[in-house]
C-alpha cells in the first residue's frame, strides 16, 4: 500500500504508467479534478449496488466513492472554555492566535472546504478569519496531533483525521457546524493494468457495499455517498446539518484562481 498527498500520488501513477509498470491493483484518491484526465486508465467497473449511489458524488462510471470524508470544527477541551458553535464563530477576535487551519493547496479535501467557505458562508469569510492570525498546516494529520498537545486550541479538521484522537482519549471535542458540513467523495479505480483484478473488484465490492460503508463510518470517520445512509458519524444529525457537495466544473474552473487567493489572503507562501 502507498499513501501519499493526492498530487504526489497522481504524478507517480502518471510516471509508472509511462514506464509501463503501474503496479496499483486499485487507486483511490480525493483530488477529482486530478483523477478524471486518467479516466482512459481504468477498467470498467460497477459494484454490485451501484445504484444505491448518488450520481453527483461520482466524476466517472469507473470511478467510486469508497471514501467520503467530511469536514468538522474541533477544538481542545482544556485549552477553550467558550467553545465555537458555528463556521462564522471562527472568526471571533477572542480567537486570536489559538486557531489553526489546513492550508488550501494541500489536497482535494481541504479545496472542498476552501470552496464552501466562499460559497456559503461567503466572499469575506477569508477576511474575517484571516484576521485571527491562524496556524497554517500543510495537512490534518500534523494539525490533529498539535491540537491534542496544546499547540492550537481549534479549528476545522476532516472528522476522520480527528475522530481517532477523541476515541482514544484525548481532550478533544467535535461538532458539525449548522451552516453546512464541506464532504469530498474519493474517486477510486481498478486500473487496466491491475495485475490481480479479481482481488481488486472483491475489495471495491466490500467497500462499496452497505457492510463496507458501515464499517467505514463507525470506524474511521467518515460520511458515505450512498443514497440512503446506514448511518451517521457520532454527533451528526441530519436533520440540522446538511452536506455539501463541491459543483465539479467549479471544482475544477475555480482552483487555481481562488487558491491564489487564499494563499494572499493568510499570508501563505509555499
Amino acid at each position: 500500500m502507498v499513501r501519499a498527498p493526492g498530487g504526489q500520488l497522481i504524478t507517480r501513477v502518471k510516471t509508472e504508467a509511462a514506464a509501463g509498470k503501474l503496479a496499483a491493483d486499485v487507486i483511490d484518491n480525493f483530488d477529482l479534478a486530478l483523477m478524471l484526465p486518467l479516466v482512459d486508465m481504468f477498467q470498467d467497473y460497477a459494484p454490485p449496488n451501484a445504484a444505491d449511489y448518488r450520481p453527483d458524488a461520482q466524476i466517472s462510471p469507473k470511478l467510486w466513492p469508497r471514501v467520503t470524508t467530511v469536514w468538522s470544527i474541533a477544538y481542545n477541551t482544556e485549552l477553550v472554555k467558550n467553545p465555537p458553535k458555528t463556521w462564522m464563530d471562527l472568526t471571533k477576535p477572542e480567537y486570536d492566535r489559538i486557531t489553526a487551519q489546513v492550508i488550501a493547496g494541500s489536497g482535494g479535501t481541504t479545496w472542498t472546504r476552501i470552496m464552501f467557505e466562499r460559497q456559503v458562508l461567503g466572499e469575506d469569510y477569508w477576511k474575517k478569519q484571516a484576521t485571527t492570525h491562524p496556524v497554517l498546516y500543510p495537512s490534518g494529520a500534523p494539525m490533529s496531533d498539535s491540537m491534542v498537545r496544546g499547540e492550537v486550541a481549534m479549528g476545522p479538521l476532516t472528522y476522520n483525521a480527528i475522530y481517532p484522537k477523541q476515541k482514544d482519549g484525548a481532550p478533544i471535542k467535535i461538532f458539525f457546524p449548522p451552516e453546512g458540513a464541506p464532504a469530498n467523495p474519493s474517486a477510486s479505480g481498478i486500473p487496466k493494468t491491475a495485475a490481480h483484478p479479481n482481488a481488486a473488484k472483491l475489495f471495491l465490492n466490500w467497500n462499496l457495499s452497505v457492510e463496507g460503508q458501515t464499517f467505514i463510518i463507525k470506524e474511521q470517520g467518515n460520511l458515505t455517498s450512498l443514497k440512503v445512509p446506514p448511518m451517521y458519524p457520532e454527533g451528526f444529525d441530519p436533520k440540522v446539518v446538511k452536506i455539501w457537495l463541491p459543483n465539479f466544473e467549479d471544482y475544477v474552473k475555480l482552483h487555481s484562481a481562488w487558491v491564489e487567493d487564499w494563499n494572499k489572503t493568510y499570508g501563505y507562501r509555499q
